[in-house]
């Protein structure tokens, strides 16, 4: 006759849980592990309320200073004909509604989380079962939403630095180290002490809730990682290209 291992009960919302998943991740992602069923909704909540007001906070520094006459220019600026430096300027004043500096970027900044999380749940719980992991997409929903609350502290800590400077940040993450190489700079822009957090946490969340050895659920962890940085950098790229050759 065979034990199961008896499951625990979920709470639907559980936001006691946010400071232990940051700080003791080990014995927090064993308790979500042991658990009857998915608990990414408290995670995913919290960042999409940090998120917004991430959204908000920017979008009135950025129409505070269009009403001042402050632009925010392209960091090749420098190098437009006058043409596109024209065009860009129009552009800037078209886009000053409610829609395009709210609304908008609202939108996009949800859908990319949404989007974000469900593939790389997705993409991880597949490298996890190459490489012999018995979790389910259930628990891998969980690990990545518990695990990208590094990005929550970010946000909080955007909030005040934008309030405090009154100002948008300008180069996130290392994208300041670029020199001038797009796509460099959209790989760097990723890149800061929080996703390095994020990417630990979600090591140790794959190695307990899939039953894989350390070094397995690294090697899957920053395989899936590193594909969707490249995958990024090379969205943000074509985009600024394009935005580029439209204001040309």
């Amino acid at each position: 006759m065979t034990e199961s291992t008896p499951s625990t009960p979920t709470k639907r919302l559980d936001f006691a849980r946010i400071f232990p998943i940051l700080f003791q991740p080990r014995r927090t992602f064993s308790e979500i592990a042991a658990e009857a069923n998915a608990s990414w909704l408290t995670p995913m909540l919290t960042l999409s309320i940090s998120a917004a007001l991430v959204v908000f906070v920017s979008g009135f520094l950025k129409a505070r200073a269009a009403s001042m006459g402050e632009v925010q220019l392209p960091p090749d600026w420098q190098y437009w004909t006058p043409d596109m430096q024209n065009n860009f300027m129009q552009a800037q004043q078209a886009t000053q509604s409610p829609v395009f500096v709210y609304i908008i970027p609202l939108v996009l900044s949800l859908v990319g989380l949404w989007a974000g999380w469900l593939i790389l749940s997705g993409l991880l719980h597949l490298g996890s079962t190459l490489l012999g992991g018995r979790g389910s997409m259930r628990s891998a929903l969980s690990v990545a939403g518990w695990a990208s609350l590094p990005f929550l502290v970010r946000d909080l800590l955007r909030i005040i630095f934008m309030l405090l400077a009154g100002h948008v940040i300008v180069s996130p993450g290392l994208s300041g180290f670029a020199d001038g190489t797009i796509f460099l700079a959209k790989i760097l822009e990723q890149v800061d002490i929080f996703f390095v957090w994020n990417v630990i946490l979600l090591i140790i969340g794959f190695s307990l809730a899939d039953g894989l050895p350390k070094n397995k659920a690294t090697v899957g962890v920053l395989a899936v990682v590193l594909i969707l940085l490249l995958a990024l950098a090379g969205a943000g790229a074509a985009t600024s290209s394009l935005g580029t050759s439209l204001a040309s």
